[in-house]
């Protein structure tokens, strides 16, 4: 099943990663009024809207800003370079085991967008800040480093996140080791989504 690429597509219909994709059974229907909401706010702010893993993504000065989700029981706001973030109202939640930082709203209500409008304003504009001024978040100590790349897109598919937190450090560093070598952020994207399939299936990078 093609994933979508416009982000319309995701409002009206779904991401399109399941079998669910433009049936009432999506998890976009469940909670379409507090995803627009928040699509309304992000366009507001003046954030730029684009499609990235299949999920509506919104970005200022050429950097990721924040991506919705739509699940079972909730639906989310995450913000990218979340570590930059000051959580003065203490709301944010860590995606999965796999965050080094809580960097996510999570939503079980759709009147609850409205009721947090003002922090998630003021949140967004803050990483709007940190992205005109080219601040990025201190990087901590790994014994192999993982790209930033990856860190975004397992804070943004918990799916993926825990699978990835499952793996063996052995198939875990295989999969880091193949995404360093990769020069360029597109590249390292694109073997992102291509390992997605073996990291859910509990395979290592070079494991068939």
């Amino acid at each position: 099943m093609a994933m979508i690429t416009n982000p319309d597509d995701f409002f009206t219909k779904g991401c399109g990663r399941c079998a669910r994709f433009a049936t009432t059974d999506c998890s976009t229907r469940q909670w379409i009024d507090g995803l627009n909401d928040l699509r309304r706010i992000c366009l507001d702010v003046g954030l730029e809207e684009t499609v990235k893993w299949a999920h509506p993504c919104y970005l200022h000065a050429g950097r990721n800003i924040a991506i919705l989700g739509a699940f079972r029981g909730d639906f989310r706001l995450s913000f990218m370079n979340a570590g930059l973030l000051v959580d003065s109202e203490g709301i944010l939640e860590p995606q999965g085991p796999n965050s080094r930082t809580p960097g996510m709203i999570r939503f079980t209500a759709t009147q609850q967008v409205g009721e947090r409008e003002a922090v998630i304003r003021a949140y967004l504009r803050q990483l709007m800040d940190h992205a005109e001024a080219g601040t990025r978040p201190a990087k901590t100590d790994r014994e192999v480093d993982m790209p930033n790349e990856l860190v975004e897109v397992l804070d943004a598919d918990p799916e993926l996140g825990e699978a990835f937190h499952a793996l063996t450090p052995g198939r875990q560093r295989s999969y880091l080791l193949a995404l360093n070598q990769a020069k360029q952020p597109s590249t390292r994207l694109a073997r992102i989504e291509k390992f997605r399939g073996k990291i859910i299936a509990g395979k290592g990078a070079l494991e068939r």
